[in-house]
């Protein structure tokens, strides 16, 4: 994953501007997101250990859990994977996340595209929303955004895609309660750089497309992560408690 800083758009969050139900919304999560840490820590385990457990080997490139992990009620979906270490310096592997299009609000519509094959299941228009980036203690380290090539996913205008993150919801147990609410957690805490990372996406393909002149930039292996961003939850929680309290 290159890190030369030109190589991507700078994400910043200017939490004084976002709205105070905003800011609750980022702080429940955020103590959620903590409890599943602090339940699991107290055997040992971490979140990427937990969904991995049961593995003997930890194959790059393979989908943990086998088959996903998916939410019937709201069509959110994720699962974890690992690239190849010189290929994803620093990070153990990362989560994926998507909203299948059965999940997705009426009246938003996949972008036409002149590639664009309609699948025979409606629900296979799905949405890739963010990756989390995980270290090897089993701790978020970056959200990046995506081409649409790296999932396969079917393409809807950033604005569309934003509106889906607060529908993100795995509210089961299978195959583990504390990964899946720690998941849903993140992306309600992490909202606002999810946002702009989305909306980057869109803007690093079409110039992508101009620069390159490429005939679809979409598919173009050169261009896999469109944008990204370091994080960290507890730096996260403190920024989100300081902008709540400077507004009273």
């Amino acid at each position: 994953m290159p890190r030369d800083p030109d190589s991507y758009p700078e994400i910043t969050i200017d939490f004084s501007r976002l709205p105070r139900a905003r800011l609750e919304s980022m702080l429940a999560a955020g103590v959620d997101a903590v409890e599943c840490i602090r339940v699991l820590s107290k055997t040992g385990d971490n979140i990427v250990g937990e969904l991995l457990k049961g593995h003997e080997t930890f194959f790059e490139w393979d989908h943990y859990p086998t088959g996903d992990v998916y939410d019937h009620v709201s069509h959110a979906q994720f699962y974890y994977h690992a690239h190849p270490q010189e290929l994803r310096s620093g990070e153990h592997g990362h989560f994926h996340t998507f909203l299948r299009a059965n999940g997705i609000p009426d009246g938003i519509r996949p972008v036409a595209l002149p590639d664009y094959e309609k699948p025979a299941d409606r629900n296979d228009d799905l949405s890739h929303l963010i990756a989390v980036s995980m270290d090897p203690t089993g701790l978020p380290i970056r959200l990046f955004s995506t081409n649409r090539w790296v999932t396969g996913e079917t393409w809807y205008r950033a604005d569309d895609v934003c509106k889906m993150i607060d529908l993100f919801d795995i509210d089961h147990a299978q195959p583990s309660w504390p990964v899946n609410r720690w998941i849903t957690a993140v992306l309600k805490l992490f909202h606002p750089q999810a946002v702009e990372l989305i909306r980057a996406r869109d803007a690093r393909v079409k110039e992508w497309a101009a620069a390159k002149d490429t005939e679809n930039a979409y598919e173009d292996r050169d261009l896999e992560i469109t944008a990204l961003v370091d994080v960290s939850i507890d730096d996260q929680i403190a920024a989100v408690q300081a902008a709540l309290a400077a507004k009273g």
